[in-house]
């Protein structure tokens, strides 16, 4: 039983990083997708996720068509400041994806418009652009997994 978290060609590493832990500290896997702003053996990257590397799932894909390709029976949920639905709106399942966009831009625009029903956001003020990625995956990720009661965390 696990949550699936998606980055979509994420830029900072630190923030990779971070959710690498986020992921490995809950149970997690780690999708990362195409383009990177970064080198899987950046230094930044590896200090962010200290020494908890060894305990988490990693998948790579080159872009988004080929994650959809081996994913596509997949429960996808699609983080934007510009969703529809609050994140505990939602209903997570076990093994669902939830997709987060890369920091400078978020989620293709035509990915969200074509699912407008799957799209989830953080409230925040409205003069918060947003929050830092590694933190909305956090919070996401712990809705989902309180959801699905916390499988196998103590």
């Amino acid at each position: 039983m696990s949550i699936n978290v998606v980055l979509v060609e994420p830029e900072i590493p630190q923030n990779t990083g971070n959710i690498a832990r986020t992921c490995a500290a809950t149970g997690s896997k780690l999708h990362l997708v195409k383009p990177l702003g970064f080198s899987i053996e950046d230094k930044y990257l590896k200090r962010a996720g200290l020494d908890y590397w060894h305990l988490v799932e990693i998948f790579l894909y080159e872009n988004l068509d080929e994650f959809f390709e081996v994913n596509r029976e997949g429960n996808f949920f699609y983080s934007t400041t510009k969703g529809k639905y609050r994140y505990t709106d939602m209903k997570y399942e076990d093994n669902c994806f939830i997709l987060f966009g890369k920091e400078t831009a978020g989620l293709p625009k035509d990915l969200l418009s074509a699912n407008p029903d799957r799209c989830i956001r953080i409230p925040m003020i409205n003069e918060a652009r947003s929050l830092n990625l590694s933190n909305s995956v956090a919070i996401v990720v712990y809705e989902a997994l309180r959801q699905i009661g916390f499988p196998n965390l103590f």
